[in-house]
């Protein structure tokens, strides 16, 4: 029997530059892209950190603008007690999301030809999406385990036991509303600027490009937003 977790992970659109890894196909193309993001991110880190002074000027001054937006955001959804613990976390989730999403709409990836597929943002294949999400999942997990042991699991029982199903089919959902959320909107928007460009190649696909770069530093801002709170929803005391 074929196992049905392999054929969700093999869901994909369009074609796909393969590599094999041992026994395994791996989609080649994204984690290709997804070391370019990688490589900026720790680019920009070291121009922004490499010469710390107690008065920042210069690139310090934008690399401690974002260090400070993400902890008022973890400090906003998961608390004053525990948020700095998971500012790392939800830093590099959120990095990471808006690198590959503002990459998909400003870099001309398909420029770069494979033998087969093509290049795009690392957020526009589900199996981003999906691993990021499963990411955030057992984080959750993790933080509600690690504060109240067994007894985290007695939220699914509260307020009423009958709402057990639901409860647990909500733990379900979240994953699946975080992954595809993020790679529909990414794809959608790639997709438009594309048959905009076939279609009339000089001005109309502009506004529609600013438009994606708003709509993918927003789609960071959520994935970022959700999984803090989902983390805060956690390690708060149920009575």
């Amino acid at each position: 029997m074929i196992n049905p977790l392999l054929e969700i992970s093999e869901v994909s659109v369009g074609q796909h530059f393969y590599w094999q890894i041992g026994e395994y196909q791996v989609h080649g193309q994204v984690l290709i892209t997804s070391w370019i993001v990688l490589t900026i991110i720790g680019i920009l880190s070291f121009l922004g950190n490499s010469n710390l002074k107690s008065t920042p000027d210069g690139f310090q001054n934008f690399t401690e603008l974002v260090t400070e937006f993400i902890r008022d955001l973890a400090k906003t959804q998961i608390g004053e007690e525990e948020y700095l613990k998971w500012v790392p976390f939800l830093g590099t989730i959120f990095l990471f999301i808006f690198v590959s999403n503002w990459s998909g709409a400003l870099l001309p990836w398909r420029v770069l030809e494979l033998p087969n597929g093509e290049l795009a943002a690392p957020t526009n294949d589900i199996n981003t999406t999906v691993s990021l999400a499963l990411l955030t999942s057992i984080s959750y997990f993790y933080a509600g385990i690690r504060k109240k042991g067994l007894g985290y699991f007695n939220r699914y029982v509260q307020p009423a036991a009958f709402l057990l199903p639901i409860n647990i089919l909500e733990d379900f959902t979240k994953p699946l509303s975080l992954s595809f959320r993020l790679f529909g909107n990414i794809l959608a928007d790639e997709l438009v600027v594309g048959v905009l460009v076939a279609l009339v190649p000089l001005i109309v696909p502009i506004p529609i490009m600013l438009l994606g770069v708003f709509t993918s530093a927003i789609q960071a801002l959520v994935f970022a937003t959700l999984a803090g709170a989902y983390i805060g929803e956690a390690l708060e005391d149920h009575h």
